[in-house]
């Protein structure tokens, strides 16, 4: 069964914000000749990378809401001034998910399956302010 991880999208005022970052991002590696790709890197390798691996994605929280997720890839060791580090490396797609409230974490934290929220399936909700869309996950109905 897999393991998943939440993390906290700092800076990022709502989903569309996370994915013009993440679209730029990608565009700004592509220019400098790199490959383009998706990477949070974080001082702390997951224990349980097999699970995590196994199926398991990025949770994204935005202003107190889980609201998208991405599939994870690989975890990638890495050095930054030579100290170890871990790179999640996850999917450039972003899946937006029912949005779930969450209170503030530092870094990142394991998410259960059964705690994950489903993916979102109804359309058009995109289009409505943010502060509309809280107020209807807060009552239940997205």
């Amino acid at each position: 069964m897999p393991l998943h991880i939440i993390k906290l999208s700092v800076g990022s005022e709502s989903l569309e914000d996370l994915a013009a970052w993440q679209k730029e991002r990608l565009r700004d590696m592509k220019s400098r000749g790199k490959t383009p790709e998706m990477v949070h890197v974080t001082r702390q390798t997951p224990k349980r990378a097999d699970e995590v691996l196994d199926g398991g994605s990025i949770y994204w929280v935005i202003k107190g809401w889980i609201v998208a997720r991405q599939k994870l890839v690989e975890l990638r060791p890495m050095k930054r001034d030579g100290i170890p580090h871990c790179g999640l490396v996850y999917d450039k797609k972003i899946i937006p998910v029912q949005w779930q409230p969450r209170r503030a974490f530092q870094g990142w934290r394991y998410l259960a399956p059964k705690d994950a929220p489903p993916d979102r399936t109804v359309s058009g909700l995109d289009d409505l302010p943010v502060d509309v869309r809280q107020e209807l996950a807060g009552l239940g109905l997205l």
